[in-house]
């Protein structure tokens, strides 16, 4: 491996998610027990949400000068440091008194997600948990949102997923940009501000080993006051031991694994032993892959957190998107930022609630399967489980379906349409099965993906 200018990790061959090669297959029981029950999920809901959601920004990224040309761009103070400044002093005014979290969960459920990723801080330092380590937080003296009875916002958000069987997971950035152990505001005075720490660690190791102990015991009061929780989820790859950025991840599994046993690790970019499912960002792998893994993208193309104006994906988009990942081998984490009072966006609930009332129907096909050949083929996604094939035809916008052949070489005992249960007459040719859809079953095709149950 090597590490790019960013601090992530370069597998041999595909940046970002490796090759299968690549993966180190745990072997804790437990561990690889929560990776079955991961892989089972599929569909998770993922949401930014922090300091940045008050302004509409490109995350808490704007605080870092030599990524200006993507995290600024979008800026209208008159200069970057003012905005800075500014940005840094919005837990002063963060009050999302809308905030809702049993009304999320049950949203989440209809909409078929079957986990739940929540900052629990980003890379700005400003925590969504009652943390005893900085007033930097929706507890915090500061920040009117205190007085909520919500206030402790990831405890309130995983109890009410929880309650709905929803499973939680905890992203939890490993850099803290205010944090002074970590950018110490007297270092590089009048320079560019860079992801990394602003000093040497090696050179200065007593000041690295307190934001090691500070981390660690921000991640233990996550898993101690907000669990139980399923997955902690690491972000921010330039934090790893080949930049001198050593958290001790060996460390930290063994603490969170003592209170969960089996407590997935997921040391995104950095490979080995610690990451136990790849997290492929914004796209998805051209084939299919069997190292476990999660595509996380963003319903609004625009970013990850709320953004004033949005360009969502469409119901279709979304169903076509979670058929091509899980006939791949993988889950889609599909992220939604809350606006500023704490509500989701309606827009994005009514997108969501639309995919879950075609997973109600079809969720067979997706749920609990794994990658199945021939993987993928035209229109045509394939997954498997318990002996059957199932066959995803991804239909177009406006499609006027007159007949399917399904591309795959098999003589099936029967062929069933998920969304009624009914057996489809077929005919098996040389490589394909020609579906002989009467005039009703054409009606009753689902009109974002028909999906097919070929039982062998």
């Amino acid at each position: 491996m090597s590490v790019d200018e960013n601090g992530e990790v370069i597998f041999e061959g595909v940046h970002s998610y490796g090759a299968d090669d690549d993966y180190v297959v745990p072997t804790d029981p437990n561990v690889l027990k929560k990776l079955e029950e991961f892989r089972d999920r599929k569909f998770g809901l993922f949401s930014h949400w922090g300091l940045y959601t008050e302004i509409g920004s490109m995350e808490s990224w704007l605080l870092v000068d030599e990524e200006k040309d993507w995290s600024q761009s979008d800026l209208t103070w008159d200069t970057p440091k003012e905005c800075q400044r500014q940005y840094k002093e919005l837990n002063k005014s963060f009050n999302p008194i809308r905030f809702e979290p049993k009304k999320w969960a049950s949203f989440a459920k209809e909409a078929g997600f079957k986990y739940f990723i929540l900052t629990t801080k980003h890379h700005d330092g400003f925590c969504l948990f009652d943390t005893k380590l900085t007033d930097y937080k929706t507890t915090g003296p500061d920040c009117p949102f205190r007085v909520h009875k919500n206030a402790n916002i990831i405890k309130s958000a995983f109890d009410a997923f929880r309650a709905e069987d929803i499973s939680c997971t905890a992203y939890f950035s490993k850099a803290d940009w205010n944090n002074h152990d970590y950018w110490d505001p007297t270092f590089k005075v009048g320079e560019p501000t860079s992801r990394g720490a602003n000093y040497n660690t090696a050179e200065m190791p007593e000041k690295w080993e307190k934001f090691v102990q500070f981390t660690q015991d921000q991640i233990m009061e996550v898993v101690n006051t907000c669990g139980p929780i399923d997955a902690l989820w690491f972000d921010g790859g330039q934090v790893n031991p080949l930049l001198g950025e050593d958290l001790r991840m060996n460390e930290i599994a063994e603490k969170a694994r003592a209170v969960v046993p089996g407590m997935l690790m997921v040391d995104r970019t950095v490979g080995g032993e610690y990451e136990n499912y790849l997290t492929p960002e914004g796209t998805f792998p051209d084939h299919a892959y069997k190292a476990p893994w999660e595509s996380c993208i963003t319903l609004d193309r625009l970013g990850w957190g709320f953004k004033f104006e949005n360009d969502y994906y469409t119901p279709r988009e979304v169903v076509h998107l979670l058929t091509n990942i899980v006939a791949r081998g993988g889950n889609l984490a599909l992220d939604v930022g809350p606006q500023p009072d704490g509500r989701l966006h309606h827009v994005a609930m009514s997108i969501l609630l639309a995919v879950g009332d075609w997973l109600k129907a079809n969720g067979d096909a997706i749920y609990g399967t794994r990658i199945c050949e021939p993987y993928f083929a035209e229109k045509w996604c394939f997954t498997g489980k318990n002996d059957n094939i199932y066959a995803i035809y991804l239909t177009d916008e406006n499609e006027t379906i007159t007949s399917l052949t399904i591309p795959i070489a098999l003589t099936p005992s029967k062929i069933e349409l998920c969304n009624t249960n009914k057996s489809i007459d077929f005919t098996v040719n040389d490589g394909t099965i020609t579906l002989n859809l009467t005039a009703d079953e054409l009606k009753a095709l689902p009109t974002l993906a028909a999906a097919f149950k070929i039982t062998k």
